[in-house]
This record gives structure tokens, sequence and C-alpha cells, in this order.
């Protein structure tokens, strides 16, 4: 097996695209204090209006493993990017899948189709107090910190920016 199939998300797969994320983000205790983002987290269709929605598939069943929204600058859901640069966000992988490489083989696709585009970096947040093997990922793509993009939605929420040149391989 080579691993997960990453494809665009069609609207038959929103359902366990809504369900697997809410289900990360509450697994890695990221709705603690619920301020209405698991609605924001389940509202695939309009992400997917906004940006692109991937998921990745098990190549022997097809089912869905995890998925991420690819967004550009200047669109609702970009947070980070600046002009010239893309950003995906609300990566997540079943937590009965993890281990399995989606995570890796979404945030690959979301560098490969901002190179695809032209963009100059690919921009990320992440939680202060991301997992060792978020931060072993990232760090094998190549994203360094960048704390000019740090923010903090909400109080006690504290999000730091990683971003990824893509001029340095051209």
């Amino acid at each position: 097996m080579t691993g997960p199939l990453v494809r665009r998300a069609e609207p038959a797969d929103f359902p366990a695209v809504a369900r697997l994320t809410v289900a990360a983000y509450e697994a890695d205790g990221q709705l603690k204090a619920e301020n209405g983002y698991a609605a924001v987290l389940a509202d695939v269709a309009g992400r997917a209006g906004t940006g692109e929605v991937l998921v990745a598939v098990d190549e022997a069943g097809g089912d869905v493993l995890g998925s991420v929204t690819f967004v550009l600058s200047g669109t609702p859901y970009a947070e980070l990017a600046g002009p010239g640069e893309a950003e995906f966000r609300m990566l997540a992988v079943d937590p009965a899948a993890q281990g399995r490489g989606a995570g890796a083989a979404l945030a690959r696709a979301c560098v490969a189709r901002a190179a695809e585009l032209g963009c100059a970096a690919v921009v990320i947040c992440v939680r202060a107090g991301m997992s060792a093997s978020a931060r072993r990922l990232y760090g094998r793509l190549g994203f360094v910190r960048a704390p000019e993009k740090d923010w903090a939605p909400a109080p006690g929420v504290d999000l730091l920016g990683l971003r990824l040149d893509l001029t340095a391989a051209r």
C-alpha cells in the first residue's frame, strides 16, 4: 500500500469531513471552551464554496481519513495569507485513522497546489502547544516560525505562524 490518496472533496464526502474534523479537534482538546467553532468546522460546504477542501482517502476502501482546507490570500477563510501566499487550515485526521500518513499527504498536497498556482509561500497557524508529531511534520516540509503571523482569535487561544518559502525551490 502506498498510502492515502488525496483528492478534492465531493459533496458526498462533506458529512464524513464534518464529522472527522469536529472529532479530531475534540480529541485534541481544541473545543473545550466551545465558542461556536465546531459549527465552523462542520460547515464543509461553506469552506468548499470559497476554497478547496481536500480529502485523504484510504486507497483500499475509499474511506475518508482526513481533510484540509486550502485557500488563497483575500478569500474568506484566509487568516494569515498575504499577497502571493496560500494557506491551509483545518487540517484534521479522523482519530481512528491517525498514524497512517493522511496528515502528511494532505499537507504535501497543499504545498504542491500552492506551487502549481505560482504562490511565493504557504502559511499556516498552529496552536502554541502543538503535538510533537505536528512539529516534526511541518519541520520536514520546511515550514519555519514566522512570529509576525502569530495571533489569538480568542482569549487563551494562542496561534503560532509558520511559513514555507516556495521561491527558494524555483
